[in-house]
């Protein structure tokens, strides 16, 4: 018996059908991440964002995306110049006093030197501590006790000593002699540091020239001290406010008649 032969089949067209399905599975799986990922835990972003800045070195401020400051031009200004400080060095004052050539004051330098003083004294709102003249000894500063010293004490109070500074930076170029005088009034004083107003005068003129020759470089062969006391008074002791007057520092810058007379080193008698 001869066998039944099947029907032939027809040949399939829809094959593509199975590469489209594909596709469409791979695009919606896609789509389900880009989902996943929009609604992720926002804390877990963050601390992705910390980590890559802190792996590139950037200051983790918790702000999603930090900012770059930009220096724009305007913004710069020039680095001030650095004002010289004044040679602690005793060898160092040295050499910069004999590279700046000093001249011997006149009256006219005298009369200029005064002028200078007393305008920074007025612009400061200083006049009051401070009183400046001319004798025949040349120009003296005054400076006054309630300015620069506690009552009984030789300490340079703090705050004056930018007084003093431009004091000395108005001498420092001349050749006179400098005497630092110290005054006081006919009040006794007996302490453990002064066992009088000696002391006291002695103590407070060593130390504004310990500033001016130090600090503030006049040459210290060209000062020299001394107190007086009560002895030299320029008021009354009667009253307070004579008294006031009297309890003083004097920097005389000797004029040449004046200077003659005092003590030089070796060598220089001679040139007088």
């Amino acid at each position: 018996m001869a066998l039944k032969r099947e029907p032939e089949k027809h040949p399939n067209h829809e094959r593509w059908l199975v590469s489209y399905g594909d596709l469409l599975t791979l695009l919606f799986a896609v789509f389900v991440v880009m989902y996943a990922m929009s609604v992720s835990d926002k804390k877990k972003v963050e601390e992705v964002m910390q980590s890559m800045q802190s792996a590139f070195g950037m200051a983790q401020t918790g702000a999603p995306s930090p900012k770059i400051n930009v220096i724009t031009s305007s913004a710069l200004t020039p680095i001030p110049d650095i004002k010289p400080r004044l040679a602690t060095n005793p060898a160092d004052r040295n050499r910069a006093r004999t590279i700046v050539p000093r001249t011997v004051a006149t009256d006219t330098d005298f009369r200029q030197i005064k002028s200078s003083i007393e305008a920074y004294l007025t612009k400061e709102g200083m006049r009051e501590k401070v009183n400046v003249g001319i004798t025949k000894r040349g120009l003296v500063i005054s400076l006054k006790e309630a300015g620069f010293f506690d009552s009984g004490s030789a300490a340079v109070k703090p705050q004056s000593q930018a007084i003093i500074s431009t004091i000395a930076e108005s001498l420092k170029n001349y050749d006179n002699d400098v005497r630092v005088e110290g005054h006081t009034d006919n009040v006794p004083i007996s302490t453990a540091q002064f066992r009088s107003n000696w002391e006291l005068s002695t103590g407070r003129a060593n130390n504004i020239m310990h500033l001016l020759t130090e600090s503030f470089g006049l040459p210290p062969e060209k000062i020299s001290t001394v107190g007086y006391g009560e002895y030299r008074p320029v008021d009354t002791n009667d009253t307070q406010e004579g008294r006031a007057r009297n309890r003083r520092v004097d920097i005389v810058l000797l004029n040449s008649e004046a200077g003659k007379w005092e003590a030089q080193p070796p060598g220089h008698d001679a040139a007088r």
